[in-house]
């Protein structure tokens, strides 16, 4: 059963999706689903702060960026898999955190390539920050405006992320650059992904799913600052 199919599922469940339930149902289940997503974000950066005081982690992601972008791309996939799947509250509560720690450990070394290899390495940080933050909530405020159902998107997302996980590994197969193009083309997916998640978040999720829902949303905010902060670094060049 695939993403769609399981979200139509809970529209004919008992648990129905939040979009069917009163206001103040509604209300409770965005406001939890964003404070969890907030907590995922402030939990992600405190845990950057303690895995650069570790450098050795840090040189060997450096060394082997393909366990870096493979663990990042298959930790990705998990975690849309996982919030789709996990009913279990405490099992939801595992899978953010265990996917907040993988996220964070992961960003380590761009944070710290930014950090030491840019000219203004906290200015590229922080401006890499703010834009992702201002897309993030321009794209939050489209969803929630229109009141559209973006869940079309789902099938293009599927079929583009596979493309872009082919070319990755392509790349580091062969050696070839993807090139700058290849990092806007990210951006904007993602960017796709965070319209698509929010609408879900909006017309499908089951009240009871306020973790998963932040958990797939965290993911995609995620790969939204790892490409736009990409793109800093390679600015500053």
């Amino acid at each position: 059963m695939n993403q769609l199919d399981q979200l139509e599922q809970w529209d004919d469940e008992p648990n129905r999706a939040v979009e069917f339930l009163d206001v103040d149902t509604r209300a409770e289940f965005i406001t939890k689903t964003y404070l969890h997503l907030s907590g995922a974000i402030a939990g992600f950066v405190a845990l950057i702060y303690v895995f650069m005081q570790n450098t050795a982690s840090v040189e060997f992601l450096m060394q082997w960026p393909i366990v870096m972008i493979g663990g990042f791309l298959v930790g990705g996939w998990l975690a849309s898999s996982l919030a789709h799947r996990v009913e279990s509250l405490p099992l939801q509560y595992l899978c953010l955190a265990g996917y907040t720690a993988l996220e964070a450990f992961l960003f380590t070394p761009l944070i710290y390539i930014a950090l030491r290899y840019t000219g203004d390495g906290a200015g590229v940080l922080t401006g890499a920050a703010v834009t992702t933050l201002f897309a993030f909530a321009g794209l939050t405020m489209i969803a929630f405006t229109t009141r559209k159902d973006f869940s079309f998107l789902g099938g293009l997302l599927r079929f583009v992320g596979l493309c872009a996980i082919v070319a990755i590994v392509g790349g580091l197969i062969f050696g070839y650059t993807l090139g700058l193009w290849f990092t806007v083309a990210m951006i904007v997916f993602a960017g796709a992904a965070i319209l698509y998640d929010t609408s879900n978040i909006i017309h499908h999720y089951p009240k009871d799913r306020y973790v998963a829902a932040s958990l797939q949303l965290f993911s995609s905010v995620t790969l939204l600052f790892w490409y736009v902060l990409r793109l800093f670094i390679a600015s500053d060049d």
